[in-house]
């Protein structure tokens, strides 16, 4: 199923040009469909579940420190989830079973820090956060994996 998502603003690179208003994100499976304006998105594919969050959407983040503490491997992944990463540095997955968690999850192990953006065709990892930079909701390979509410 094809869903849209769309947020007060877009931004394709969270260090890159000023943001889109009412900029959507078509996600397919685990890829990003195509990008737009929520008009044009649901012209394009219609029928398309909509998802509408409050904030700015932006490509899902990379964890650059260690993961958060937590009672087990799969919660300490959950927490990554809720603060609008997607990837976790390997130095840092450094247990077989943090790494497995990950991997359960689709959270990406790198092994350095890669720029991240939306582009169509890419894997669909997205992140919305509020005007305070709460995450609101996080996309993981096309899989809404947190919501806040």
């Amino acid at each position: 199923m094809l869903t849209i998502h769309v947020a007060d603003e877009l931004r394709y690179a969270w260090d890159g040009p000023d943001p889109v208003k009412d900029g959507a994100v078509a996600v397919e499976g685990d890829r990003v469909a195509a990008t737009g304006s929520l008009a044009g998105l649901q012209e394009r594919f219609p029928g398309a579940r909509v998802r509408r969050w409050p904030g700015v959407l932006g490509p899902g983040l990379v964890l650059e420190g260690p993961l958060p503490d937590a009672p087990t491997p799969r919660e300490r992944v959950h927490a990554v989830l809720k603060s609008g990463a997607v990837a976790v540095l390997e130095q840092y997955a450094d247990t077989a079973e943090l790494r497995a968690a990950a991997g359960r999850n689709d959270v990406v192990v790198l092994a350095r820090v890669r720029p991240a953006g939306i582009v169509a065709g890419g894997r669909a990892d997205l992140a919305v956060f509020d005007e305070d930079g709460t995450c609101v909701a996080t996309v993981c390979a096309g899989r809404l994996v947190h919501r806040r509410r």
